[in-house]
């Protein structure tokens, strides 16, 4: 992910800056193709245009997704068909070093943490993969992807001196990925090592070709043989090919030109439009195809912050329309989008700045669901890439020029020819990128076989809405019919036997023209308002969008559907599966089918003259099988026949898709019967800490903090890396006390208390913006030759990522970084520390390093299902609470009842903020959030099926932290967030361990 506040852009913009208006001419004979990696492999290839896969080029346009995010294998294969149905070719992962060797020298890649379901998931839908394991991945992940023993070593992160650190885990995730690659036939098809590796400080040698080419050659000798690809953060050049030693494949670079700024979700500052990524790539790597490694698919949120639904405002549908079509304006045909799906902070894995959700704002949302705008409008874009072979080899002629072949200096075009077909593609937006204005024009002196043209030909003129962007062509191929030219942009196309149909968009309102070549004759078959007219030998019609479809026959076997942009979002088109090579990937030799059916469709095939589709509804709709094959005379969904009539002149069948609503009954989980535990016995003036782990170490191995007490407090140097560590300082009293001050820290919006016995001092309540914070409490009326205790609890949030090679962000500190007891010397403190139970040989190995930490509940294994409970006491969090500052355990059962046939995502809510209060919510032993409730902004956290069992008991448990006294949650209930019929099937659990007695447990 993009380190943005890091990057600085002064200097490589020096010369790009001024192509924003350019007259570019190249192409001709595509280069070698795969150069000095012949030997390796021969199944993916590519030149100076695109890849090609198998010999056939395609449109690599992939969504960012994690696996990591989802702990639930049972519902990847759920993202991946909703991917697929958006019309892209694959999917950009991450894996996450910190969850896979959270204990040195183990390796976990079981249950949750295999990859073996997700790459069987990725080839059953038919999405090729970019693997993307690091070792450092920043994604807003702990540490960037860096356990947390990691920060103890000395040597400097992302250097050729830390790398020895990272052989166990590149050897392994290699191995695993490389088994997974196009060669052994799955679906990795391109490797990215390393991550924005980009900038650094002075201290290091940067960029270093010896560290880069270490971590390549440690993933080939792993067996990885695909093209490796890059991702620098800003397109500065750094190992692109022909740059010698750590040189990659294909060069690639990332932009998130509008920022995170959430909070202003409907400011485009001015400039922000990338003008300059065509002259750089000519510069730096013109022997590769265009590549952008991720692009902005979404942005983060910061706690506090006004959540992800503001983020998807700001990267909407309209962002998709500008930005995106400007990066097609450059020729780009390796397309990744960061993110597609964000999925959860599940277990605190994520970094300090960001809370539990990582929904980003991206077109498919955190429950799953797919009711963005956003994830329409990249359908539409996606499919019209995938049924344009002539881009893919396109060069641009003229590009980002004001008053270019239109009527106007108000809209921009940039001007792309394909070398093959001779096809155009002009790409038009406004030339102030972020105006609301409406702009009439007409296309003028526009290149096409017959000559130039002015458009529209028959009446009015063209409108560019404020915040749109189109594609026009002209003498675009269809199955052997040519478009001489198209106004309205095109959605797909597809020929069965020798009939052709063409659907076609545009925005309300609008005006639009195309033309056919070589056909006169036309007849407007549904629908009015069409003006037709025969020019020049050539079909022309002229419309005004409208709700209602159009639909006209050119000559006898071309079907054109003139649509309203709006009811195109509820078109599909789906790949038919083809011989086991291809499959269902991406492929320009297959047949797809065209169907308009709502909310989602999923699969089709077709077995004798039975169109079997798939897929999912949250209303009664009507099915269109606008174009399939004339084999077809009968139609399934979900398994169950549908009854369709077949138009005799289109071929198009109709028919109903029934929504039906379920029967189902939520549990209110406020009213159930709720155990409580207290969480925080150590306070408690009989309690022993002899096992807790000596804090004795005089020194630190965190080489960005020097000791500034007698012995070092900080977590990480005894093996605590996860939330919340407990210190317990030893004193015997002098009566001279009167106070202690804790300078804290444990990244942004963390907390921390303070007792002494069991006598409360203060608490740091947090806020979203302080990472650390000087704690003073007062202390009164100690009596002299005593024996005292303080209990401090400090969360930590996260480590910080490394964006900056030579930061060591990782290792800023967490825990207690100094104190003062006034009156006294800081030796007359011995120190106790405790974490998660076991530290970094932590004990539950099913959910992993990161998701318990050192409250006493934790530790003993109470948050996990079927603890020993029949003595806990019975108290209700939101009626009855927490009577005092402290921790508490709130524990109940519930059971589900989800019909089968139906997708219900269930978030758990905890009503509204407001109370200094905090809660990690466990699900089945899965730290699924971490409500805050004094600083937000989320409420709501979604868990997803697998993780909560729909047909059987499930077992919640609420870790209360109040912070300044009695404390009642707000509220706490299931929320179902949509209801949705549908045809996925069955959805395995997650592996769900139970409370078991824990040796050691204290």
């Amino acid at each position: 992910m993009f380190w943005s506040k890091l990057c600085s852009i002064a200097g490589v913009l020096s010369f790009a800056l001024n192509a924003s208006s350019l007259t570019i001419g190249r192409g001709g004979k595509p280069k070698e193709l795969i150069k000095d990696k012949r030997a390796l492999q021969d199944i993916v290839t590519w030149d100076e245009h695109s890849i090609f896969v198998r010999g056939e080029r395609i449109m690599l346009l992939n969504g960012e997704f994690h696996p990591y995010r989802l702990p639930a294998p049972g519902l990847w294969l759920d993202v991946f068909q909703k991917v697929k149905a958006l019309g892209f070719a694959g999917v950009s992962f991450y894996t996450d070093w910190a969850l896979q060797e959270g204990q040195e020298g183990v390796f976990n890649a079981e249950g949750v943490f295999s990859l073996d379901q997700f790459f069987a998931a990725a080839s059953e839908a038919g999405i090729y993969l970019v693997a993307r394991p690091g070792p450092y991945i920043n994604a807003e992940s702990s540490g960037g992807g860096f356990p947390g023993w990691l920060t103890r070593k000395t040597a400097i992160e992302r250097t050729p001196e830390y790398l020895n650190y990272t052989a166990l885990y590149s050897k392994s995730i290699g191995e695993i990925i490389a088994k997974a690659q196009i060669t052994n036939g799955g679906p990795v098809i391109l490797f990215q090592p390393e991550n924005e590796y980009s900038q650094a400080t002075s201290n290091v040698k940067f960029p270093d070709p010896d560290y880069f080419a270490a971590v390549e050659q440690m993933f080939r000798d792993a067996g990885i043989v695909v093209p490796f690809v890059s991702n620098d953060a800003f397109p500065h050049g750094y190992f692109a090919p022909g740059t010698g030693l750590g040189a990659v494949d294909i060069y690639g670079f990332d932009g998130y030109p509008l920022g995170f700024d959430c909070a202003n979700p409907t400011v485009w500052p001015a400039g922000a439009i990338p003008t300059y990524y065509l002259g750089l790539h000519q510069q730096q790597a013109n022997s590769t195809p265009v590549t952008i490694s991720e692009f902005q698919g979404g942005s983060f949120d910061p706690w506090g912050g006004k959540g992800f639904d503001a983020c998807a405002q700001l990267l909407n549908n309209e962002f998709e329309r500008v930005f995106y079509k400007n990066n097609y304006a450059i020729e780009t045909t390796i397309f990744n989008l960061y993110m597609i799906y964000g999925g959860t902070n599940w277990g605190n894995l994520g970094y300090p700045e960001g809370y539990t959700s990582y929904d980003y704002g991206a077109s498919i949302s955190e429950d799953r669901t797919v009711t963005r705008e956003k994830y329409s409008e990249a359908k539409l874009e996606a499919n019209f890439l995938k049924a344009s072979p002539a881009y893919l080899d396109a060069t641009v002629s003229t590009y980002g020029s004001n008053g270019s072949f239109v009527n106007t200096d108000a809209i921009l075009t940039t001007q792309l020819r394909s070398n093959s077909t001779g096809t155009g593609f002009y790409i038009v937006r406004q030339a102030d990128y972020a105006s609301l204005a409406t702009t009439k024009y007409k296309l003028k002196n526009l290149p096409t076989s017959i000559g130039s043209l002015t458009i529209p030909q028959l009446q009015g003129s063209l409108e560019l809405q404020g915040r749109d962007s189109k594609v026009h062509v002209t003498d675009y191929d269809i199955g052997g019919t040519t478009v001489l030219y198209s106004t309205a942009e095109i959605f797909t196309w597809q020929k069965y036997g020798s009939n052709t149909i063409l659907l076609v968009y545009g925005g309300a309102g609008e005006t639009h023209e195309i033309a056919f070549k070589g056909k006169t004759k036309s007849t407007v078959l549904e629908g009015a308002g069409v003006t037709k007219k025969a020019l020049n030998g050539n079909a022309v019609l002229n419309w005004q969008v409208t709700p209602a479809r159009k639909v006209v026959q050119i000559s006898s076997n071309v079907f054109v559907y003139l649509l309203w942009r709006n009811e195109a979002y509820n078109y599909w088109t789906l790949q038919l599966p083809s011989p086991s090579t291809v499959d269902l990937y991406t492929s320009p030799s297959v047949t797809s089918v065209v169907v308009k059916a709502g909310y989602l469709l999923r699969t089709a095939t077709l077995n004798g003259g039975t169109l079997a589709l798939t897929g999912d509804l949250n209303a009664t709709v009507p099915l269109s099988i606008t174009g399939a094959p004339s084999a077809v005379n009968k139609v399934t969904f979900n398994g169950n026949n549908v009854q369709v009539t077949k138009n005799t002149v289109t071929g198009e069948w109709t028919g109903r898709l029934r929504f039906t609503a379920p029967s189902v009954t939520i549990p209110d989980l406020a009213s159930l019967e709720w155990k409580y535990l207290d969480s925080l016995p150590e306070i408690q003036n009989t309690y022993d800490d002899s096992a807790w782990t000596n804090a004795d170490l005089t020194y630190t191995n965190n080489t960005l903090w020097s000791l500034k007490t007698p012995t070092s407090l900080l977590q990480v140097d005894y093996g605590y890396i996860p939330a919340v560590t407990l210190f317990r300082g030893h004193f015997t009293a002098t009566g001279a006390e009167s106070s202690l001050l804790l300078y804290l820290q444990g990244g942004n919006a963390f907390a921390s208390s303070v007792f002494l016995n069991n006598t409360f001092l203060g608490s740091w309540v947090g806020n979203a913006t302080k990472s650390n914070w000087n704690l003073t409490v007062p202390i009164t009326s100690l009596k002299a030759g005593k024996p005292y205790v303080f209990t401090i609890s400090v969360d930590n949030q996260g480590l910080e990522e490394d964006g900056e090679v030579g930061t060591d962000g990782p290792k800023t500190p967490r825990g207690i970084l100094n104190y003062t007891l006034a009156g006294r010397p800081q030796n007359a403190i011995t120190w106790k520390i405790q974490g998660n139970l076991g530290g970094e040989n932590y004990a539950d190995k099913t959910r992993g390093p990161l998701n318990e930490d050192g409250w006493f509940a934790e530790r003993m294994g109470y948050h996990l299902p079927a603890p020993p409970d029949s003595k806990w006491k019975a108290v209700n969090p939101v009626t009855t609470g927490v009577s005092k500052a402290g921790t508490a355990l709130f524990t109940t059962n519930f059971d589900l009842q989800i019909p089968a046939g139906y997708d219900i995502p269930i978030s758990v809510s905890f009503g509204a903020l407001g109370g200094n209060y905090r809660v990690e919510l466990f699900v089945n032993g899965y730290q699924f959030g971490k409500f805050v409730a004094n600083v937000g902004p989320q409420v709501e956290f979604p868990v997803p099926q697998g993780i909560l069992d729909y047909s059987g008991r499930n077992y919640v448990a609420l870790l209360v932290w109040a912070l300044e006294g009695a404390v009642k949650v707000n509220d706490v209930r299931l929320v179902p967030t949509a209801v949705v019929q549908s045809g996925y099937g069955n959805v395995e659990m997650s592996p769900i361990t139970s409370y078991a007695p824990r040796m050691g447990a204290h």
